[in-house]
């Protein structure tokens, strides 16, 4: 029952690519084949995998190509030479993929999906400046480049059973000069043929696929064609960028999970990779589903902007409860966060270019959430390893962490709203009020105490005393830091008085 879930979810990934960017199936599909389903792991799983995810391609390449001529978006006047050559070297990639085996076949489609992912996100918008008239004949250079891409798109297709979709796509734009979606209209088109004629050979080569898989292929056909012409419509109401940005998170993602997951055994032998591996899977699991959970209450609930800001800031500081709670050592944790901080910074260095990016984050100055996200999770990461690593006290940094996330939240809403007595302390910026410093010493150490009772056994009087010294010293901390350096001062500051209290006071 597993694997028809299984089934269902790579058919329906395949047929999303195909009708957004005219994807192969099997760039999808037969790394989740080959990697999480058993009946798939034997001799010829590979094999057996590309020819279901070529069939799945007929129907779904058919409809999506119907859908783009809808909308007059497709040259087959620039596209027929490839047309040509493609279709006549498919049944030879065929026969040698069979003589190839599955260890080849298995390794080249999972990283063929991890490079097609980073590609689609480093440059989700394919088509460049001079594109060409549409139906525009092509010249000399035109011929030549479509002979020889065709001839080793065509060989590859029949190989592996993808790329092809996405390498018609590189040179229908980037080497013929036709728009994103009349590239992704043609590309449909040819491969149409292609995945026929391919999953024919494949069929013929090995029969077992019809007569042992059957229930299968039906119903990948049948899923990845009602995705395919859903994604189309989807892709051709859409600007181009916005398309190429979501194919290539989830080939980037269903990439690097199916090569950890196939190269499992000698990720174990790695000190430390395990254990991190399944530490950081398990954050995921929690900060994906909670701010996609934001995201989506924000958009129908329209929360205020400053509160709304405070929310992710909430999921993203908690993250460190987390990982501690979680983490086998101190080392999974440690690296897990800072693993997390090198993911974020360059996926919102894209993301900032698009046009939602501002009004998603509430931002004060351009750049400021990528820079105090970077901080914070690196910020975290040293604590943990101080802390946990060379102290043995966890607790500590997790207390040091959540007093300030909870502590600088009440003082940005409390002194946004009720602030009006400014602070006039030394080093202080005098922006800030004392309002805000309250809220923020208040709520920090109420939190503080709770971290403390629940994870130590010190008596509640002396707990008391620590979070007050802590949160007094946190939030005059806070009131001399600026342009977002409080991210990294105040936790360090919480930590390093919770450390004396626990030596001093016996905690």
């Amino acid at each position: 029952m597993l694997e028809y879930l299984l089934f269902i979810i790579a058919a329906a990934l395949a047929g999303i690519g195909t009708g957004l960017v005219g994807l192969s199936a099997a760039t999808a599909m037969v790394p989740i084949l080959i990697v999480l389903c058993p009946s798939f792991s034997g001799e010829t799983g590979a094999y057996q995998a590309t020819a279901i995810a070529l069939a799945s391609d007929i129907l779904g390449s058919a409809v999506t190509t119907a859908t783009y001529i809808k909308h007059k978006n497709i040259d087959l006047r620039r596209g027929w030479i490839m047309l040509v050559c493609i279709v006549s070297m498919c049944t030879l990639g065929s026969l040698a993929a069979w003589k190839a085996g599955n260890v080849v076949l298995g390794g080249f489609t999972l990283f063929l999906t991890f490079c097609i992912g980073i590609r689609f996100l480093v440059k989700p918008d394919t088509q460049r400046a001079d594109t060409a008239s549409r139906g525009e004949k092509l010249d000399w250079k035109g011929v030549v480049i479509s002979l020889f891409f065709g001839l080793t798109i065509g060989f590859g297709t029949g190989f592996v059973g993808t790329g092809g979709g996405m390498m018609m796509l590189v040179v229908f734009t980037l080497f013929l000069g036709m728009d994103l979606k009349s590239a992704v209209g043609t590309s449909t088109f040819i491969m149409t043929f292609t995945a026929l004629i391919a999953s024919v050979s494949h069929i013929l080569i090995h029969p077992a696929i019809v007569l042992e898989r059957w229930p299968v292929l039906i119903l990948c056909i049948t899923v990845a064609t009602a995705a395919s012409l859903f994604s189309a419509r989807f892709a051709n109401r859409v600007n181009s960028r916005t398309v190429g940005l979501v194919t290539g998170v989830i080939l980037t993602v269903m990439g690097a999970i199916l090569i950890g997951l196939n190269y499992w055994e000698q990720i174990q032998k790695i000190p430390y990779a395990e254990s991190t591996i399944l530490c950081f899977g398990k954050l995921l699991v929690f900060i994906v589903p909670a701010a996609a959970f934001l995201v989506l209450l924000n958009y129908t609930l329209k929360i205020p902007r400053p509160v709304f800001r405070k929310l992710l800031h909430l999921v993203a500081f908690s993250s460190t409860a987390v990982v501690v709670y979680v983490a086998d050592n101190w080392q999974a944790a440690s690296l897990t966060l800072a693993v997390f901080a090198a993911l974020v910074y360059p996926a919102l260095c894209l993301a900032q270019s698009w046009k939602g990016y501002d009004q998603l984050f509430v931002q004060k100055k351009p750049g400021e959430i990528k820079k105090s996200l970077l901080l914070l999770f690196l910020s975290e990461s040293a604590l943990v390893a101080v802390c946990w690593g060379f102290f043995h006290l966890p607790y500590i940094a997790v207390t040091a962490i959540l007093m300030w996330g909870t502590g600088d939240g009440a003082a940005a809403l409390v002194g946004h709203r009720f602030g009006k007595h400014h602070v006039a302390l030394p080093l202080a910026d005098p922006k800030k009020t004392w309002e805000g410093s309250g809220a923020m010493a208040g709520v920090s150490a109420a939190v503080g105490l709770l971290c403390l009772l629940l994870m130590t056994e010190a008596p509640w009087y002396l707990c008391l005393l620590s979070v007050f010294l802590t949160a007094v010293l946190g939030a005059y901390t806070e009131l001399v830091s600026r342009n977002g350096d409080d991210t990294v001062t105040v936790p360090v500051v919480n930590a390093v008085t919770l450390l004396c209290c626990h030596f001093l006071l016996q905690l």
